[in-house]
């Protein structure tokens, strides 16, 4: 098909079109002279194409007939091996057979020889179990009990083999025999034993009955139970009698004779009657246990019958514990003595693990339940402590201070904690440890309440003003507090590690741990108070500069620079004596919300505010913004590097929340619309309040007021704008008096109260409310700011009261939950040592 002028491959494609390949051979009216050529190559291929398919077929079918004629042999050949298999199989059960028969007679002969060993083994064996029957009579008789006991065990084993055979009349007579001498032997050796201690004759006899425990061991572990038994009850008879009276030798006082006693029964034992008993029957082990368990039901009832007593009289704590002490040496005395005891099993004796219980706890159990009042009276000891702390002074007057120092009612406090737990750990690390644990909760909220907060707090002095914390204070009880963190955190720990494993998750310090941290809160806002009190003249310096009448602008006001100078000589103060890094991070974030808080409150006492003044206060804020960035340096922690990254993003972000309002403010108020998309552009929110409240700061008259709010009112609603949130959380807090305010306005809780630090920390104590700051940003500002007179005043509180006391150690815990936050935010380490003089925690 080449000549055709197509590729011959196309015929076979699957879409093939003859039309379109007529049209591709005849492709000019000149070429259809070729047709009938054309007609006999077509012709000429398809007989070829006949032929192919004609030789495919005939080979296919030769093929399929190859195959039939091979599955056909197939078959064959498997019918065959099945016949060869079949007849293997027989010929296999044939010779099985053959061979069967002819070794059936051996067979027979086999069983017959291993019944005659079998009988003849059982012949020998009764044989000698009888004469041993009869030797073991006459040894018996004669009181021979080394040979009984060697004879005993081979009678016992040998009668082991005649169980399946106690069928047969003579067996079962011997069995009989046999049992009955066992029991013969046991009482004999029973009654020389009770013999020869009723006569006092051991000395005498020691041999013999030594020969006896031989065969009390063949008897078996119920003989030997019985023998030790009968000994345990005979040594202590006499105790028991003079004890376990009414009388005086049996009280409490009289303890100590009862240990002594039963000291000289051991030497007696050992001296006279260790040489009986073979060492692994550990019978002086199992007498000290029988003397214990005889104690201490006697002391269970000693001590019930005291705490039943109807005259009056209580039971004594201080003989309680010595009682206790003694028995605790008293059993650790008997833990040391069988401790090197071997408790290895052997075949004709069981391991004693089980039985003898350890001697830890095996009488002082008794005076468990009652160690409550041991506790009651910790708590009463405790309780004269906290008043004392509460009087002494924060430092003797003659002892130099030092910035690692901590008040050292907490240290005395922290070692009696730890003197009165370890003494309760070995009394006790069950129910009576986790009361101690509350006891040491309920104390460590009363310091940390009425000692370290009333250290921070203003004392009245009988004169007028009353005394205020100074610098030195507050760093004192800030280390105290964080020492007492840490401290508090070990204990708990301490207390976790050695308390019963079911008792342990009772034991929970970290609500008087966030108590500490929340003194250590407040003590460095204590300290940024001290900063926020001697700017008060520069804020009213400001309040003073006419802002609405101001016609130019200059790098900085007047008032920011002494402002400056007077928070970097108060600030370097206290960050100088700030021992750790993390204090000294919060300190500077602390007082930065301060001042902007403060500043805050100050431009809304200045308004009206004219757009130059706003411009004016903007270079102020960026003024503030570079010295507060600076203020971390002031640290010896940071006196050679610069500042954190985290801190100077913090500094910028709390500042630059005033950045928008001032920007807003510089707007004038003509045109109308500028204003207003300023307003939207800047502090983007919807409020019609607030939007009245940037009005009243600059000076807006209420009639022109109302044209503004309308315009306002319909741009917010443009599309532009839907996304904007409702309020701002800058502006909405805000709250702009009615009148203009004058100099020495209150400014936020600190200031209102003057220099009364005290109450403002007390009322934000019981408030739950954190006035000094927002807990969850560590910063000093409230909430919102008032300019109004006297709005923020606080009074001051009344003394705390025992029944406020729940209240106020609740909110310290809050904030230092938030306080302790935001510290390891900074990178302070806590759970690690609280040394009360540690070195400072690197970043």
């Amino acid at each position: 098909m080449p000549q055709l002028g197509v590729q011959s491959s196309s015929l076979d494609s699957a879409d093939y079109d003859p039309v379109e390949h007529l049209n591709a051979i005849f492709s000019h009216p000149s070429t259809l002279s070729s047709v009938s050529k054309t007609a006999k190559a077509l012709q000429h291929y398809q007989n070829e194409l006949d032929d192919e398919i004609a030789g495919l077929v005939q080979q296919r079918s030769e093929s399929d007939a190859d195959s039939v004629r091979r599955i056909r042999l197939a078959k064959a050949d498997l019918e065959e091996l099945f016949q060869n298999i079949e007849g293997v199989r027989e010929r296999a059960m044939q010779t099985e057979q053959a061979i069967t028969e002819m070794t059936a007679d051996i067979k027979r002969l086999d069983n017959t020889k291993r019944n005659l060993t079998i009988s003849m083994t059982a012949l020998k064996r009764l044989q000698m179990l009888t004469t041993a029957y009869e030797q073991l009579r006459g040894l018996s008789s004669s009181r021979q009990y080394r040979e009984c006991a060697q004879l005993l065990q081979a009678v016992i084993q040998l009668m082991a083999h005649f169980k399946s055979y106690r069928s047969i009349d003579q067996i079962a007579t011997l069995s009989r025999n046999v049992s009955d001498l066992q029991r013969e032997l046991l009482e004999q050796v029973c009654e020389d034993f009770e013999v020869t201690f009723a006569k006092a004759e051991v000395a005498q006899r020691r041999s013999l009955l030594a020969e006896a425990c031989l065969v009390m061991d063949a008897l078996g572990e119920n003989a030997r139970s019985r023998l030790i038994t009968w000994y345990c009850n005979t040594q202590l008879r006499e105790y028991r009698q003079v004890f376990r009276g009414s009388d005086e030798a049996a009280s409490l006082d009289n303890i100590s004779r009862r240990y002594s006693w039963f000291k000289r029964m051991l030497k007696t034992y050992d001296d006279q009657h260790a040489a009986i008993f073979p060492s692994l029957w550990r019978v002086d082990e199992m007498l000290a246990n029988a003397f214990c368990e005889g104690t201490r039901e006697d002391f269970k009832g000693i001590l019930q019958k005291s705490i039943r007593r109807t005259d009056g009289q209580s039971l004594d704590v201080n003989l309680l514990l010595s009682c206790l002490q003694e028995t605790l040496e008293f059993e650790h005395g008997l833990e040391r003595k069988f401790s090197n005891t071997s408790r290895i099993s052997i075949d004709t004796m069981t391991s004693n693990d089980e039985k003898i219980p350890p001697f830890t706890h095996v009488i002082s159990e008794a005076f468990e339940p009652y160690l409550s009042v041991w506790v009651e009276a910790q708590d009463k000891q405790l309780s004269t402590m906290i008043p004392k702390y509460r009087l002494q002074p924060l430092k003797a007057p003659d002892e130099e201070f030092s910035t690692q120092m901590v008040v050292s009612s907490s240290t005395e406090l922290f070692s009696f904690y730890r003197l009165i737990f370890a003494q309760c750990a070995k009394l006790s690390t069950g129910a009576r440890l986790v009361e101690l644990s509350k006891v040491f909760a309920k104390y460590l909220d009363q310091y940390a309440q009425l000692v370290l907060f009333n250290f921070i707090s203003e004392r009245p002095t009988g004169q007028t003003p009353s005394k205020l914390p100074t610098i030195e204070d507050m760093v004192l009880v800030l280390n105290t507090a964080d020492y007492c963190f840490h401290t508090c955190n070990q204990l708990e720990e301490k207390i976790k590690g050695r308390i019963d494993e079911g008792f342990r998750e009772s034991i929970d310090l970290q609500s008087q741990a966030d108590a500490f941290m929340g003194i250590a809160s407040a003590s460095v806002r204590g300290l940024v108070h001290k900063v926020e009190v001697d700017l008060e003249p520069s804020w009213r310096e400001m309040r003073n500069v006419s802002w609405s009448k101001m016609q130019s602008v200059n790098d900085q006001s007047s008032y920011i620079g002494e402002m400056l100078r007077r928070t970097k000589v108060r600030a370097g103060e206290s960050l100088g004596m700030l021992h750790k890094q993390q204090y000294a991070r919060a300190f500077c974030d602390n007082l930065v919300e301060l001042l902007v808080h403060s500043y805050t409150a100050n431009i809304i006492q200045c308004r009206p505010i004219s757009e130059v003044g706003a411009e004016q206060m903007l270079l102020d804020t960026y003024a503030l913004t570079k010295s507060f960035e600076d203020l971390l340096s002031l640290s010896p922690h940071y006196a050679s590097s610069p500042p954190p990254q985290s801190y100077i993003k913090r500094v910028q972000a709390v500042t630059s929340r005033l950045t928008p309002l001032l920007k807003t403010l510089q707007v004038r108020p003509s045109p109308p619309e500028a204003l207003v998309q300023a307003y939207l552009i800047h502090i983007a929110d919807k409020s019609d309040p607030n939007f009245r409240k940037v009005l009243d700061l600059k000076g807006v008259s209420k009639k022109d007021q109302s044209h503004l709010t309308d315009l306002f009112q319909a741009h917010k609603q443009g599309q532009k704008y839907e996304d904007l949130p409702l309020q701002s959380t800058f502006l909405t807090p805000l709250i702009i008096g009615s009148a203009t305010t004058g100099p020495g306005t209150a400014l936020n809780p600190l200031s209102a109260a003057g220099t009364n630090l005290g109450s403002a920390l007390i009322t934000a104590a019981r408030d739950g409310v954190d006035r000094l700051g927002s807990p969850a940003l560590g910063g000093i500002g409230g909430s919102g700011y008032s300019s109004s007179a006297g709005s923020r005043a606080v009074s001051p509180p009344p003394p705390i009261l025992e029944n406020a006391a729940g209240n106020v150690n609740q909110n310290l815990r809050n904030i230092g939950k938030f306080f302790k936050r935001d510290l390891g935010g900074l990178g302070g380490r806590f759970g690690g040592g609280g040394a009360p003089r540690g070195s400072s925690d690197d970043r």
